[in-house]
This record gives C-alpha cells, structure tokens and sequence, in this order.
C-alpha cells in the first residue's frame, strides 16, 4: 500500500475515525487498534513476511525483559547477543547474502576456483532495515541501562510497526515514541491540520517533483552511452531533486500522519540542499539514520575522543557502513566512500561544525559565499548520487568519465523548460520555507483564508492533473 495510493486514501480516514471514536475508552483499545491497521498496512505489500516483523517484534521485547531481570552479567550478555545476532543474522540473509555470496564465488574465479553457490530467489522484505534498527536501539539502550524495558507488548509493537514509519522511516528511537504511545491522547483540530497540511506537502514533492524528475532521470541513467557530459550532469541533478523529492516526500506523510493520531515522529529532513558543507548536508538528510550511526556506531568506536587516526578511522566505517546499509551494491560502498573523502578535509581542519544554523537566518536572501557555498555542495553531492543511483560501478565511472570531458560545456540534450521552472518555484518555496519543520507550514498563515485555501487547492489540483508516472518510494528497497 503506497501513500500515494486510492487504497491509503480509504486506509487512512477509516482509520483515523475509529481511533478517535475509542478516545474515551482505555488507552489499550486505541494502541490496539493501531497494531491491526499497522499489521494490515504491512501485509499488504507482502503478508508472508509478516512472520519476520512479528519474530522480530516478539524477540526484542522478549530479550529487553530477560535482560532486565537477569541476575548477573553473564546471564544479561547471553540475551542481549542473542537478539544482535539473530537481528542482524535475518539482515544478512535477506539483504546481503547474494551478495557476498556473488563476489566470493567471483573472487575464487579469478584466482582459479570455479564454485557455484546456492543464492537466495527471493524479494528483499520491505522495511526491514528500518523495524531491525528501531529493535536494536531499544536492546542496546536496555542493555546500557539507558532506558527499562517495555512490559506491555501491544505498546511495544506499535512502537516498532507503527504503519507511518514502518517502511522507511523515520528510524525512531523508544526513548522518544514510547513514551508517546504510552501516554493517553486526545484529539486535537489544530494538530490535526497541521498534519494534512504535511501530508499535502508532501505529495506535491513526490508525485510532482520526484515522480516528474524521475521520467528525465530515469531516461539518462538507462541510456548514459548515448549522452554528452552536460546531459549526463542535469541527470544527475534530475536525480538528485528526485531522491529528496522522493525521500522526504515520504517523511512529511510520515510525519503528518502520525500528527493525525497525536504522535509526533522524529524529523528526517532539514533542507539538505541549503546546506553550506557536507558536514552540514549529512546534518541534515536522514537525520534519524545519521544520528543512529553516531549513536550506536561512532561514539561506541571512540567517536573524536582519539587522535586523528582514529577519527579518520571511525569516519570512514560509519560512512561506508551507511552506504552499505543502503544496499548490497559495490556503488553504494562508492558512494559511502565518496562522502567520506568529502568530510575528511572539513574534520582535519576542524571546521565541520561551523554551519550549525540556518543559513540566511536573519535575511531573505544568501550572501554571496552562502550561494557558492550551497552550490558547491549541491555539485559534489550529484556527482557522489550518480554512485548512488548507478546499477553498476561501470555505469558510474563510464558517466564520471564523461561528465569530466570537454562535452561537459556541450548542450543538454534534455531540457525540458516546464520542469525546470517548476523545481524552480518548488526550490523558491522550500527556501522560503526552510525556518520551519516543513516549508508550507506557516506559509500564507498571515493572508486571508480565501488565499490559502486557494493555494491548497492548487497543489490539490496539481497532484490530480500532473502527477509524474507512479514510482515506487526509492527508500522502500533498503
């Protein structure tokens, strides 16, 4: 079931009338009645990986009270390995296994050794990266003695499958959506509106900008033999508007759903694209991923406490470790790695914390280093997505290549004037916007009413009439 869908447009007010019809009973009916719709919402992608979910769901909350209540250390380590193992053994089945198993068989072939290994035929479950992460992070801050397991396991399952973020996110931590879960909610209008209006939001970013952007992309990449440099550079640019688009499109509905039922999720994005340095991109793109990995990657390495070795070191395993959480492909390893290179000089020098506002926070428009600054990042930041979206590393380097010739200053062969002026006024909207968690929040708050809601009503209406070819979230694959 996609967000984007006529079956989510019925899904969501069913749902939404019959959690606020149980307001007034117990607590446990409405927490209930969102581990159905979440279950529901799930199974219907694939209903035979609902078992996975559930093992997964049982096992965690099972292992947080068996280490809680364990007597010694010994006892408290047993569990908490078992569920990491167990956790992390499903993730490397399902989403690495081919792979390695195709470059170990690879590797023998060129030294001589010709095996055929048994690889798995089947389709990667979808979210599992994301509901392995949410367990995890709760045994691991069980273990530490961050937090006290969860008793309740109805509260605990709706906490890992909640259906707005059970996909792709955001990865939500159980000291921030349990307590919420836990705690009686009541309706509220305001609330309410403000998450339709997220929800709207959207949609117009995904199914007008990243859905449309996807058509150009998607024509480039397949056919990047038969392109100069200059084509293959607005293809890149193509993608990137496509995946944040796509990406954060997803986590606004997220967000704006989970608003409708009085539960605020962790925000994902924070206009990466104004970001003035990497540091500051990765600041703010996937910010619940990027902080996972700092939490329980980063800083368990010795995060910068070392010496500079260290912090070189821990830098580039978080960064190809979040590449290859992406997918099990030598291009996201590129990609990992590529974005490594790019923090490392800004680590070095110490700078990578020296745009922690907003950029322009206190005028309307950029100075002149603030634009080259932004437009800096943005270019190395498609050249490093051309990785992420390529099928191949030959793919990669055959368009790297070409982009870095002559043909470079040629004419695009793709160009077309209506979606670029249409990422244009989004772009404008979104700067105009970027003080808030999501650009149209408070925008045109101060006209009269007959003027937001005719702006509304012209996102409405461009969704219905110039919505891009349906694709599927990019993120649903990790």
């Amino acid at each position: 079931m996609f967000f984007n869908s006529l079956d989510f447009l019925v899904f969501l007010p069913i749902v939404f009338g019959l959690y606020w019809l149980l307001q007034n009973k117990d607590l446990k009916w409405q927490n209930l009645l969102l581990l159905l719709a979440s279950y529901y919402f799930y199974a219907c992608w694939d209903y035979r990986f609902m078992f996975l979910l559930m093992f997964s769901t049982f096992l965690d909350f099972f292992t947080g009270i068996k280490m809680a209540d364990a007597h010694n250390v010994r006892s408290k380590k047993f569990w908490f390995w078992t569920s990491i193992i167990i956790n992390l053994g499903f993730l490397g089945v399902f989403k690495y296994y081919n792979f390695f198993a195709e470059n170990l068989q690879a590797s023998l072939a060129a030294a001589g050794w010709h095996v055929d290994f048994w690889t798995l035929q089947v389709i990667l479950p979808v979210g599992i990266s994301f509901y392995t992460f949410h367990g995890l992070s709760y045994v691991i801050d069980i273990y530490y003695n961050r937090i006290t397991p969860n008793r309740n396991i109805v509260n605990y399952s709706v906490f890992v499958s909640f259906f707005p973020l059970l996909v792709a996110g955001p990865i939500e931590r159980a000291t921030h959506l349990l307590p919420q879960i836990e705690k009686k909610r009541s309706f509220n209008y305001a609330k309410s509106v403000d998450g339709l209006r997220q929800i709207l939001w959207g949609l117009f970013k995904k199914v007008i900008i990243a859905d449309n952007c996807a058509t150009y992309a998607n024509e480039i990449f397949n056919h990047y033999q038969d392109h100069n440099g200059a084509t293959l550079f607005v293809g890149a640019i193509f993608f990137a508007i496509q995946i944040y688009g796509d990406f954060s499109g997803y986590s606004d509905i997220a967000m704006g759903t989970a608003r409708l039922f009085g539960i605020e999720l962790l925000r994902n994005f924070s206009y990466p694209y104004f970001s003035r340095d990497i540091a500051e991109f990765w600041r703010r793109w996937h910010i619940s991923l990027s902080s996972w990995f700092k939490d329980y990657l980063y800083i368990p390495l010795g995060g910068s406490k070392g010496g500079k070795w260290m912090q070189i070191r821990n830098t580039f395993i978080i960064f190809l470790v979040s590449g290859f959480w992406h997918g099990a492909n030598w291009t996201f390893i590129a990609w990992g790695f590529i974005n490594a290179l790019y923090f490392l000089p800004l680590m070095l020098l110490g700078s990578n914390r020296n745009n922690i506002g907003i950029v322009a926070e206190e005028s309307t428009y950029p100075s002149f280093k603030e634009l080259l600054q932004m437009g800096t990042t943005f270019a190395l930041t498609c050249l490093a997505w051309i990785f992420f979206r390529a099928e191949s590393m030959t793919q990669a380097w055959g368009m790297i290549k070409t982009i870095f010739s002559s043909s470079l200053f040629s004419v695009p062969a793709v160009r077309p004037l209506y979606m670029i002026l249409t990422v244009i006024v989004f772009i404008l909207l979104e700067w105009k916007g970027r003080r808030e968690p999501y650009a149209i929040q408070h925008f045109l708050t101060s006209q009269k009413r007959w003027i937001r809601w005719g702006f509304y009503y012209l996102l409405i209406i461009s969704i219905l009439l110039f919505a891009g070819k349906e694709q599927t979230f990019i993120y649903f694959q990790f």
